[in-house]
């Protein structure tokens, strides 16, 4: 891990030290000229990104995303960097840092080699199976037991795509209900409009804890794909790349990232102050020893 570590935290640091030597451009000229950086968030990502009581952001990659800030506040020396914050969806969360309205989103966004092709992704800072969330009295227990079955999935969400392939390569169906968001996924299986709700594992267990009876859900031992979190953010942009990489490095390599994980994984948080008591996977393990941006 630290041999790894290191290299990132080298890579990183060459290319700030080449920012220092030439003119800012891209986002970091961009937060300097304005004196402005825009966070990104999700309203509903439990445990990510998600809103609170008391309607502000909070969760583990909302977290990612505040220390690149004031990473962002030393690097650029401005320490009364304005921090904005604006709320993204599935659908919205790409043309917003696209179109220059968001610099960075941390959330449950996928690093995929698709996403690849529209934005730049920091090192993945979590790892998750997709599956489905039914309720126990469903009978349910399989992805194939869902053929005939009303399925919400969440637009813009890679689910869409996988669940597709899914029914073309076992000759199942299923009827597609799409949602906004998850909060509204997981609405229609708690009121009987759709029979699964297919995700990753971890946001299951976050839309299962907000519900009014989680012990009626359960997650399916299943998964149609494990797939890597990470920042989101323009591309072709190395120097912001650079602060990036070295800011989520830094956590790793201090511990940080694992307490990140303790407090929003496996402790009572808001606003329920519900346990998802979700111990950390085997993958994000591995993404933890050996951190990495590679997509999928």
């Amino acid at each position: 891990m630290f041999k790894r570590l290191s290299a990132v935290l080298l890579t990183a640091a060459l290319a700030a030290g080449a920012v220092h030597a030439a003119e800012l451009d891209g986002t970091l000229k961009k937060i300097r000229d304005t004196n402005t950086i825009t966070i990104g968030y999700r309203e509903s990502s439990v445990p990510f990104s998600y809103l609170n009581a008391d309607g502000k952001p909070v969760g583990y990659a909302f977290e990612v995303c505040r220390a690149v800030g004031e990473a962002v506040k030393t690097e650029l020396n401005l320490p009364n960097l304005e921090v904005r914050y604006q709320a993204v969806t599935s659908a919205n969360r790409v043309p917003l840092i696209q179109n220059g309205t968001v610099d960075i989103e941390c959330g449950s966004t996928t690093n995929s080699l698709v996403r690849q092709r529209e934005a730049a992704f920091g090192l993945n800072y979590f790892g998750i199976q997709v599956s489905a969330a039914v309720k126990k009295s469903s009978g349910i227990k399989t992805m194939k037991d869902l053929d005939g079955r009303n399925v919400a999935v969440t637009s813009g969400t890679t689910s869409v795509a996988l669940l597709r392939d899914f029914m073309k390569k076992e000759g199942v169906k299923m009827r597609l209900l799409m949602t906004k968001d998850f909060a509204e996924a997981m609405q229609l299986v708690v009121n009987g409009r759709a029979d699964a709700f297919v995700i990753d594992d971890v946001l299951l267990a976050g839309q299962i804890s907000n519900t009014d009876n989680p012990a009626d859900y359960m997650i399916l031992d299943a998964s149609l794909s494990r797939e890597p979190y990470a920042a989101m953010f323009r591309k072709d942009d190395p120097a912001f790349k650079a602060l990036v990489d070295r800011t989520i490095a830094g956590m790793f390599s201090s511990g940080r990232m694992a307490e990140l994980y303790k407090t929003w994984f496996e402790s009572p948080i808001p606003p329920k102050n519900a346990n998802l008591n979700f111990p950390m996977n085997a993958y994000t393990k591995e993404l933890f020893a050996s951190p990495n941006d590679k997509g999928i």
